[in-house]
C-alpha cells in the first residue's frame, strides 16, 4: 500500500471511529509505531486531523460540511454509542421528543425504549423511515427541501417548525465551546435554534473532539441548554468551563467488553 493510500485509510477510520489509536495503525497496517507517527504528524500539518497523545482525532475545520450518508448512518464510534445510550433514559412515558439527522441521533435508534409510548419530531428522512414501522412511537417529520444528506432545513422547514413544541429536544453540533453550539452551515444553525427555543428541555449530545472548538454559525449558547451528555474522552477542564456557564455535564461511560 502507497503512503497516500494509507492516509486515506487512517482517514477514513477516523471518520468512522472518531478517533485512531498509533498502535492500532501500526498493527494494522503492519508498521513500526514511528513510521505511524510520522504519518500523523504529517497529516496534522496538511490540516487533516489534530494529534493526540497516542493517536489522533478530527479536526474541526469552521465550514467543515457534512459527513456522507455511508458514514453518517453507521453503527457509530464507541463514543457515539455511550452517549447515546444514556441519553435515551431521559425519554419518558408520551413526551414529544425532537430527534434531528446526525450520525449520533441515527445511533440512538436502535436505544429507544420499546416500552413506552411517545411521539417523535424529526427533520430526516432517514430518521422517519426507521420509525416507521415502531408500535409505540408516533413519527411527525419536518417538511422542506430534502438534501442529499436526507435532512431538511430550509427556509420552509425552519418556519414549519414554529408550529410545534416539543418536552425534550435532543441537540447536536459540529462543535461546542464556552460561547456555545455551532455548526457549518447558517440555514442549519437557524433551523436548529427555532427547534431548540420551542423545547422545554434540551439536552446536547456532543462527542469530545467537537469540545473546545468554534465553528462558522453560532446555534445556540451553553448558558441555555439543560444537560450536555459528552464522553470519557473530554477532559476535566474542559468539563469545568462547561458547568461554570450554569449547564449539568455528564460523562457517558463505555462499555467495557
Amino acid at each position: 500500500m502507497f503512503s497516500d493510500e494509507r492516509r486515506q485509510e487512517i482517514l477514513k477510520m477516523l471518520e468512522q471511529s472518531g478517533r485512531v489509536l498509533a498502535k492500532d495503525l501500526a498493527s494494522k497496517f503492519e508498521m513500526s509505531i514511528d513510521s505511524i507517527r510520522r504519518d500523523l504528524s504529517i497529516m496534522e500539518e496538511q490540516g487533516l486531523l489534530k494529534r493526540t497523545h497516542g493517536g489522533a482525532i478530527p479536526v474541526t475545520n469552521v465550514r467543515m460540511m457534512a459527513r456522507p450518508p455511508s458514514i453518517r448512518y453507521g453503527e457509530g464510534s464507541e463514543y457515539q454509542n455511550a452517549i447515546a445510550k444514556l441519553a435515551v433514559s431521559y425519554i419518558k412515558d408520551n413526551q414529544t421528543v425532537f430527534i434531528g439527522g446526525a450520525a449520533i441521533h441515527y445511533v440512538m435508534l436502535k436505544y429507544l425504549p420499546k416500552e413506552i409510548p411517545f411521539t417523535v419530531l424529526t427533520n430526516s428522512v432517514e430518521i422517519a423511515y426507521h420509525l416507521r414501522n415502531s408500535d409505540n412511537i408516533q413519527t411527525y417529520i419536518i417538511g422542506g427541501q430534502v438534501k442529499n444528506s436526507g435532512n431538511i432545513t430550509d427556509a420552509l422547514a425552519t418556519d414549519f417548525a414554529r408550529q410545534f413544541t416539543v418536552d425534550l429536544c435532543f441537540a447536536t453540533a459540529g462543535a461546542l465551546s464556552a460561547k456555545g453550539l455551532s455548526t457549518a452551515t447558517p440555514e442549519v444553525a437557524v433551523f436548529h435554534k427555532t427547534v431548540y427555543n420551542n423545547s422545554r428541555k434540551v439536552v446536547a449530545l456532543v462527542e469530545h473532539f467537537k469540545i473546545g472548538n468554534d465553528m462558522f454559525s453560532g446555534m445556540y449558547p451553553v448558558k441555555k441548554l439543560n444537560i450536555i451528555i459528552t464522553d470519557e474522552e473530554t477532559t476535566g477542564e474542559q468539563v469545568d468551563l462547561l458547568k461554570a456557564q450554569g449547564v449539568e455535564v455528564l460523562i457517558a461511560a463505555i462499555e467495557k467488553n
